[in-house]
């Protein structure tokens, strides 16, 4: 029998991510009334905003009616309209609580989320009962399923009312044991711009998995108005964007500028209109480029961007379009250096070639080892960080380039002095090509970051490590 007056509420189970709530109805000499579904009140309970697109019912004439343990490639929620069921979810996704068992009642006042990957099953427990469940993806031909025998030996599902006294269909009969069971596979995470130094260390961080995926630019090209077809996005949970343009100089040129717009903005725009329509979590790096460099302070996460050049404003419009996705990660970061062309084997070269660089010594920052950059986005991910814009980049105490350079040299076995410090405005006039404006003051507050529990690396002692 339903009951009435209860508070809304959620408890966790034995499967991660399957929940059951309590439901409050409200009964009279006419009949209830519920909300099944409350946006607002159900994800402030605990409920994850899943987005749902299709609401399902099923109508059970006779009590036993079975309906055999699915595993969809969606979440739902499943609520009941009339009538009482007793319902049984088994994890089939691929870790440790693979086959992990969970068994409830539900009536009117109690419904569950069942997420991707756990197979569910229901079994009336009243003649003329009706279930409702909201899913968060339309069914296609093309996805993947996967299925578990009602009678599985291993589960071990105590059936109220026996299967063989119970109406099943002839393909939940036949389908597998557990052990015949593959289990399904988690969503795909992409990252973007793999051929880069950020990707490389994703790369090297994540390791060659089934269900992460590296496309460099002949596999995805931002610029390619075409590149969002061809791929299953609902597959999809994470996408980091690792590719940009970030030809700083050659921006300014005519050129430069509509390669720049069309990667950093209009392809953005593309991504973020795709993760947005799936569901998806975008992490997208940003840049110190976004500010002016004119204030003496850390830049924090809520200060205004004031971009100088092309690059930097096709960056601050590129995180403005990826701030309207629901769930996204921007990591604005700085002075990045990694495997492949950068500031730092470029002064170790020309210190191992007896060269004396001119180095400008009032642009102000620090270094962002890419290992340590995608340690940070890692962590975002895994401990499902707060959304929103985060400041990532080494710790330690702030450097001009040319005082970077000296370290170079010292650490490579070189006399730091062969390094001469210059203004940047006496630097530039040297230059007959176009040359961006850069920022003065790279430095980025950490505050924010720290707060999740990250720990950025030194970038003095990160140096050392590389050049070792």
């Amino acid at each position: 029998m339903t009951e009435y007056g209860k508070r809304l509420s959620v408890s966790t189970t034995a499967i991660p991510g399957l929940l059951l709530a309590e439901l409050p109805v409200h009964g009279d000499s006419r009949g209830w009334f519920k909300e099944n579904w409350q946006r607002e009140k159900m994800t402030a309970a605990g409920l994850p905003d899943f987005g749902p697109v299709q609401n399902n019912i099923s109508f059970n004439d006779a009590v036993g009616t079975t309906r055999g343990i699915h595993a969809e490639p969606w979440d739902k929620w499943v609520s009941v309209a009339t009538g009482r069921i007793f319902g049984a979810w088994v994890d089939l996704r691929e870790g440790d609580t693979f086959g992990a068992v969970f068994t409830a009642e539900l009536d009117p006042s109690r419904a569950v989320f069942v997420p991707r990957g756990v197979g569910n099953s229901y079994q009336t427990l009243e003649a003329d009962t009706a279930y409702a469940y909201l899913v968060n993806d339309h069914w296609s031909a093309d996805a993947e399923y996967s299925f578990l025998n009602l009678a599985d030996e291993t589960a071990a599902i105590d059936w109220p009312i026996p299967l063989a006294e119970a109406e099943i269909s002839a393909n939940d009969l036949a389908h597998p044991r557990l052990a015949d069971v593959t289990p399904v596979a988690p969503k795909k995470t992409l990252v973007i711009g793999a051929g880069g130094q950020l990707g490389r260390a994703l790369r090297a961080s994540y390791g060659e998995h089934a269900h992460i995926e590296y496309a460099d630019r002949d596999a995805l090209d931002l610029a390619d108005p075409d590149f969002g077809t061809g791929r299953r996005w609902r597959d999809y949970d994470v996408i980091i964007n690792a590719a940009a343009y970030t030809a700083v100089d050659l921006a300014e040129t005519p050129e430069g500028r509509t390669a720049a717009w069309a990667v950093n903005v209009t392809g953005v725009t593309e991504l973020a209109r795709i993760a947005t329509a799936n569901g998806i979590t975008l992490v997208h790096l940003s840049s110190d480029y976004v500010f002016d460099g004119s204030s003496s302070e850390p830049h924090t996460e809520q200060e205004p961007v004031r971009p100088l050049g092309v690059y930097g404003q096709t960056k601050a419009a590129g995180d403005a379009v990826v701030s309207t996705v629901p769930r996204h990660y921007i990591v604005r970061t700085s002075w990045v250096i990694g495997e492949g062309k950068n500031f730092v084997r470029t002064m170790a070269s020309l210190a191992e070639r007896g060269v004396d660089p001119v180095v400008v010594d009032d642009q102000i920052g620090r270094l962002t080892f890419t290992d340590d950059l995608a340690r940070g986005i890692r962590h975002l991910l895994e401990h499902r960080a707060p959304y929103g814009t985060y400041n990532l980049s080494g710790a330690g105490e702030p450097m001009s380039w040319a005082q970077l350079a000296r370290h170079v040299y010292r650490l490579t076995g070189h006399d730091p002095e062969r390094v001469t410090p210059t203004s940047t405005d006496a630097y530039h006039a040297t230059v007959t090509t176009p040359v961006a404006p850069r920022p003065r003051n790279s430095v980025l507050d950490l505050t924010r970051i720290r707060a999740t529990g990250f720990a950025p690396a030194d970038h003095l002692s990160s140096l050392q490590r590389y050049l070792a």
